[in-house]
């Protein structure tokens, strides 16, 4: 019996480097929604718009929802140790899920209050000083989407920070859409729809980012990886008798790894070289591959262990 370990990683000059940057890009948009908050709930209160203040709430969402994934960032890069043997990188999970749930409960809370303003009947609004606050702060969500969106697809982090920034870029559309609307028509009533819109635009991206996540921290298969398929293709790989004991899972939700068990009817470390061949080819780069002979299981049939229930194809 033997076993083999690969893997790819980045060097850890690269990775600290990439990391300064997101947490720069990070900061610098920390200030801006701080600022734009704060003006937001002075113009919400004295113009008397719930839109304004309902996106002034989902700024202050942001402000701290941007807190947490600068402060996961800079725990996430730190080296492993003899205890934390992965590392700290799941820290940036952690801090995704928990942004998604924040952005939730905003959600739910500017639905309600619309639909308390609806039943309470129409106030009224200074739409010149709605429509002022509301383009500033669009103004300011377009430069921190910008900032953002460059390192969005890095990890689920940095998804959660630009979640953040663009739902209220959304949302600060819906408050100038609403304050011409009303400007132009008197219809006070569109205050609180547009409140519902930014509720109904902030609810559905909450929570994918929390499947997201949660995929993650429950160390289920990552999305776009069939284990069911990786089996098979590893016991059709040449040497191999059958293959049993499959995990696949993502520690930070970027890169991914595995563990497989493999019956060999031949030389095995051609057998394990080319097992890991099956995973590296399907974006899995970090794989540990243990061997049996097929002497010592002649008896047992080629069988899936991973929930399919099927014999592995030969």
């Amino acid at each position: 019996m033997g076993h083999d370990h690969s893997h790819d990683h980045e060097t850890g000059h690269g990775h600290s480097h990439a990391t300064q940057v997101r947490g720069k890009a990070l900061w610098i948009v920390i200030a801006m929604t701080s600022t734009i908050f704060v003006a937001q709930v002075i113009g919400g209160v004295v113009s008397g718009s719930l839109a304004l203040l309902a996106d002034a709430g989902h700024m202050l969402s942001d402000a701290g929802g941007l807190v947490v994934a600068a402060l996961a960032m800079m725990v996430g890069s730190r080296p492993a140790t003899a205890r934390s043997t992965y590392g700290f990188r799941r820290a940036e999970v952690l801090a995704a899920a928990v942004n998604a749930g924040a952005v939730a409960v905003i959600g739910v809370w500017i639905a309600v209050a619309a639909f308390r303003r609806m039943g309470e009947g129409p106030e009224e609004i200074q739409t010149g000083l709605m429509l002022a606050v509301a383009v500033v702060g669009l103004l300011a969500n377009v430069v921190s989407a910008v900032i953002l969106h460059r390192n969005a697809g890095e990890s689920l982090n940095m998804k959660g920070a630009y979640l953040h920034v663009l739902v209220d870029l959304l949302g600060s559309v819906a408050v100038i859409v609403a304050a011409l609307v009303i400007a132009g028509t008197g219809w006070y009533w569109v205050d609180a729809a547009a409140s519902l819109i930014i509720a109904a635009m902030i609810l559905p991206r909450a929570w994918s980012l929390m499947k997201e996540a949660g995929t993650v921290l429950m160390e289920q298969v990552p999305t776009g990886v069939d284990p069911v398929e990786v089996q098979e293709a590893v016991s059709a790989t040449d040497g191999v008798y059958g293959s049993h004991d499959l995990h696949i899972w993502s520690v930070d939700g970027e890169s991914s790894m595995a563990t497989v068990h493999v019956v060999t009817t031949g030389d095995e470390h051609a057998v394990r070289k080319g097992v890991k061949k099956v995973f590296e080819d399907r974006g899995i780069g970090h794989v540990t591959v243990q061997t049996e002979a097929a002497a010592v299981r002649e008896a047992s049939p080629r069988v899936c262990d991973t929930g399919c229930g099927e014999i592995c194809r030969p």
